[in-house]
């Protein structure tokens, strides 16, 4: 009998002990979070991840509804400071957004650039076959089918990341759209998340939409190969990923942009993804056990959890990456003083 109430002290005390942790944000990353997690809850703890997009999960941060967001890029500047604590950032995952496509009868990787991009999401370019397609995919027989551009209808960090590389690639698009989570699109059909726009391209021939490389390689939708800062025609990969972060300083904010980095392999439209949380975790119920418990967290998915990106298409942060995600992290605080 003494056996058996020691043992039910023991799995009490276990279950006393688990946490259970809210997230929400970033679509982007939402594959490798499944995994990730799914890998993480075998400790005892769980986390609940919703993907409602990288705005949604800012909003959900903002309102203190949950215990972190995930988001593609930062809070914007001019919004940080509505927020009620001060926000720390760190790199959680790297990956490509790539330029998908369905057109019926071609099977090759077509060739972009900035200009041509622009000019498709500006509503100049109308037609597969226009003269400029045709010009950088030579011997590909383009038909004269409408492009139909597919977008995000939401707040998105997919969009925030296309956005900003079209900016950088063009100042029409810069003066006329600029760059942000949600944009005024000026031509295309909305679709809400990246299940959405993946689902209007693989159903709409002639369409065309930004989704994450994961996205594509698992629904089997084609996608091009984009001009990088060199001139050199890159295809979405982890090792094009991986040379945009090698070409880049990753600051003590662990914030910085990876489109249009330099490098001859650098696939020019990869992006971090940022997990997002208060700096001072003592505000309303929260318990110093829940800090401790976000902090065990992120600290895995920033290391440990890197171990899962390239099954799934992303590319494993770089040291540099991981050492800052690890100092900011080791900043929280409780009541003012570090746990």
């Amino acid at each position: 009998m003494k056996k058996i109430l020691i043992l039910g002290a023991a799995l009490v005390a276990t279950a006393a002990s688990a946490a259970s942790l809210t997230g929400s944000g970033s679509s982007f990353v939402y594959p490798l979070f499944t995994k990730v997690f799914s890998e993480y809850g075998k400790s005892g703890d769980s986390v609940n991840y919703q993907s409602v997009g990288s705005g949604a999960g800012q909003k959900a941060l903002k309102d203190r509804v949950v215990d972190f967001a995930a988001t593609d890029v930062p809070i914007p500047d001019a919004d940080i400071s509505g927020y009620p604590g001060k926000v720390l950032t760190i790199p959680a995952a790297m990956g490509a957004v790539v330029i998908s496509y369905n057109i019926p009868g071609v099977d090759e990787n077509l060739k972009f650039n900035g200009k041509i991009l622009a000019d498709i999401y500006l509503g100049k370019t109308k037609l597969w076959n226009d003269a400029a397609l045709a010009k950088l995919n030579p011997g590909v027989k383009l038909p004269a089918l409408p492009i139909t551009v597919a977008h995000r209808s939401d707040g998105s960090g997919t969009t925030g990341v296309f956005t900003d590389y079209l900016s950088k690639v063009s100042s029409e698009w810069k003066t006329k759209v600029g760059s942000a989570t949600a944009v005024q699109w000026p031509t295309g059909i909305g679709a809400k998340g990246t299940d959405g726009v993946s689902g209007v391209v693989k159903s709409t021939p002639g369409a065309i939409g930004y989704i994450e490389l994961t996205y594509a390689l698992n629904n089997k939708i084609d996608f091009g190969l984009v001009q990088n800062r060199t001139g050199a025609f890159v295809k979405p990969t982890i090792a094009g990923v991986q040379a945009a972060a090698a070409n880049v300083v990753i600051p003590t904010s662990g914030i910085t942009s990876l489109t249009n980095a330099g490098g001859a392999t650098t696939y020019p439209i990869s992006t971090f993804s940022y997990a997002i949380f208060y700096q001072e975790q003592k505000y309303g119920n929260r318990t110093l056990d829940q800090a401790k418990a976000l902090k065990k967290m992120l600290t895995y998915v920033a290391t440990s959890g890197q171990d899962f990106s390239e099954a799934l298409y992303y590319a494993p942060l770089p040291a540099a990456a991981q050492s800052r995600a690890r100092a900011l992290i080791a900043s929280m605080t409780f009541d003012g003083k570090k746990f």
